[in-house]
């Protein structure tokens, strides 16, 4: 199975710039040895399950909340697909077989 699951999360207390928060919740994913890819409004991770997904997705409120944030927004969309693996990789090279590269 593979769970794409891609997420923004930042904390509505903390100022206009939350770069710095939302840093450390990057750096959990990173640690955390799943596959992601950051862009510039969100976070896309793999799991092989929706629990992996949603257990990243806790880490992260939990990260914001140690931080000090006292209310944080989070939206969440997910692609589960039985049978699948790797298809962070997969998905873009399916595109680029048709039109060449493309920015990812």
């Amino acid at each position: 199975m593979s769970v794409l699951l891609e997420f923004s999360i930042f904390p509505l207390d903390q100022g206009e710039s939350v770069s710095r928060e939302v840093s450390k919740v990057i750096e959990m994913i990173r640690e955390s040895g799943v596959s992601y890819q950051l862009t510039a409004m969100g976070t896309l991770i793999e799991t092989d399950n929706v629990s992996q997904a949603l257990e990243i997705v806790e880490r992260a409120t939990q990260q914001l909340s140690a931080a000090g944030c006292n209310r944080i927004y989070s939206a969440i969309k997910m692609d589960i697909r039985s049978g699948k693996a790797n298809r962070m990789e997969s998905k873009p090279g399916s595109i680029r077989k048709h039109i060449g590269e493309v920015n990812t």
